[in-house]
């Protein structure tokens, strides 16, 4: 980039040829006009001085054109916006002189190393563009060129922001975001829809999968594990919509749901006390509303020395224990072939010698495989489904089962269910955005033709005040009848958890 010079004295100061003898005297030269920012500052431009050598950073000439043919070019925005917007022009004028001289075959996963080549690449792009910026715009066009490249975009920011657990966008000009429970529209922006399509075959590709028109709908992972789900269209009628469900790198403990208020320390040691002692627990809830990070939690309870399997559609959950398998299903082929379902998972893992089946959703026709392993000698077992209350779990198990195309009676399938579940905890996302558990109730067995449930703990919502839903999870006063399983396990809690005296036991 050329350096700014104030010119003093208003003359050039390059001497003149000798006048001709009978010349009259030569009139001082017409000082050049002013030139700048547009911010009435005097000053010319002076180039920078030229060399045969040319000007490199990684084996990559890019020399910087001539002063005389370009303008300098800054951008065209004023006062305090200039560190806020950018030039959607400029931006991709940098990006693809970039893309053009970058080694195609770079590996990327070196990202501090790509990341320097790019940057040095970016500062011999700037100054032979001749580009004027400050130094907040410089970091700034940096970084949206570099998550452009080797990122994920305009949206790279809201992955890195930890107080964000959710990414939505809706097309190239509606991004919303959920933070701390709450939806917000934010003010990022794709340019348009090829911008938003590049970004999906980004996150897509790795992964060997292939999103267009014959295939529309795609779910995947980031590295990072974070779920997401594209739709673009002709199904999608807002353009290409990315999903991306994210998690915590450092996963969520026990300890932090009750500092959060999702639960008390007495259902926590309660939870604890029901895997420990091989219950069967379905996590219940809506979407969003914390299943997965609580069966994450529950899961962290088993002990160390037992064989853990867990199943999932799309890899989330993080167990910290030293012996797990972990089995992720696929998708079938641009041909429709080659897809391996959570059912099948279930089916496979029952011959390898599991101790805990950890099944990350019962969404289908695997429910009916779950629930013969709870009946088959593989207690302990724990999954999720969607349902908006203990009852309606049951209803939705029923459901899933009869989805596996056996024909069997609705009794026979009630009298699966009653004796493979032991617990239900319900999860939810309150209308102030927080995650509680509303609910926990034992499946206690048949009477009839139903299923009899008893709840153990639910939540009293006292008052909403000031946005925030005031309430806690209280005991019912009543006793588990499952009860002597955990003192066989040589757990004994004390009857204040369930809101009892000492006398009733």
């Amino acid at each position: 980039m050329g350096l700014l010079r104030r010119i003093e004295g208003g003359g050039n100061p390059t001497p003149a040829a000798p006048a001709a003898p009978a010349a009259p005297p030569a009139q001082p030269a017409e000082p050049p006009p002013a030139a700048g920012l547009g911010n009435g500052t005097t000053g010319g431009i002076v180039p920078p001085p030229t060399s045969d050598r040319p000007r490199s950073g990684l084996g990559v000439s890019i020399a910087p054109p001539p002063m005389t043919e370009r303008p300098r070019v800054g951008l065209s925005v004023g006062g305090t916006d200039r560190t806020i917007k950018m030039s959607r022009e400029l931006k991709a004028r940098v990006k693809n002189r970039l893309i053009a001289e970058l080694d195609p075959d770079m590996d990327l996963s070196k990202t501090a190393e790509v990341k320097q080549k790019i940057k040095t690449l970016f500062d011999l792009v700037v100054e032979g563009e001749n580009i004027v910026l400050t130094r907040v715009e410089r970091e700034r066009l940096f970084e949206e060129v570099t998550a452009d490249i080797i990122g994920f975009g305009p949206i790279e920011p809201l992955l890195q922001d930890a107080t964000i657990s959710e990414v939505m966008v809706n097309g190239p000009n509606q991004i919303y975001v959920e933070q701390k429970g709450k939806l917000r529209l934010t003010d990022v922006a794709f340019d348009d829809d090829e911008h938003v399509r590049r970004i999906i075959d980004r996150i897509v590709s790795p992964l060997g999968r292939h999103v267009d028109e014959s295939s529309p709908l795609c779910d995947a992972r980031l590295p990072d594990g974070s779920r997401v789900n594209i739709v673009i269209p002709p199904i999608s009628l807002v353009g290409p919509t990315i999903t991306i469900r994210k998690f915590s790198k450092t996963p969520l403990g026990i300890d932090d749901l009750i500092r959060f208020g999702s639960l008390t320390p007495e259902i926590a040691e309660f939870l604890r006390a029901c895997v420990i002692a091989r219950l069967n627990i379905v996590v219940s809830g809506g979407t969003g509303s914390g299943k997965t990070t609580l069966l994450n939690v529950l899961s962290s309870f088993i002990p160390d020395d037992e064989r853990i399997i867990t199943v999932e559609d799309a890899a989330e959950l993080q167990l910290r224990q030293e012996h797990v398998v972990r089995l992720e299903a696929r998708p079938p082929n641009i041909e429709g072939k080659g897809a391996i379902t959570i059912r099948d998972l279930v089916i496979n893992c029952l011959r390898m010698r599991p101790e805990r089946i950890v099944v990350g959703e019962c969404r289908g026709r695997e429910a009916l495989d779950m629930l013969q392993a709870m009946n088959t000698g593989h207690d302990g077992s724990l999954t999720t489904g969607h349902a908006n209350s203990p009852r309606d779990m049951l209803s939705r198990l029923e459901t899933m089962v009869l989805m596996a195309g056996m024909d069997l009676p609705v009794r026979a399938i009630r009298e699966q269910i009653a004796s493979a579940v032991d617990l239900i905890v319900q999860q939810s996302r309150l209308r102030d955005g927080s995650r509680k558990i509303t609910a926990i109730t034992e499946v206690q067995g048949m009477e009839g033709d139903m299923i009899t449930l008893q709840d153990v703990f639910t939540f009293d919502q006292e008052a909403f005040e000031s946005g925030k839903v005031i309430g806690r999870i209280k005991p019912t006063g009543v006793r588990p009848k499952f009860m002597p399983k955990l003192e066989d396990a040589g757990i004994r809690l004390p009857p204040t958890v369930f809101g009892l005296a000492d006398r009733f036991f």
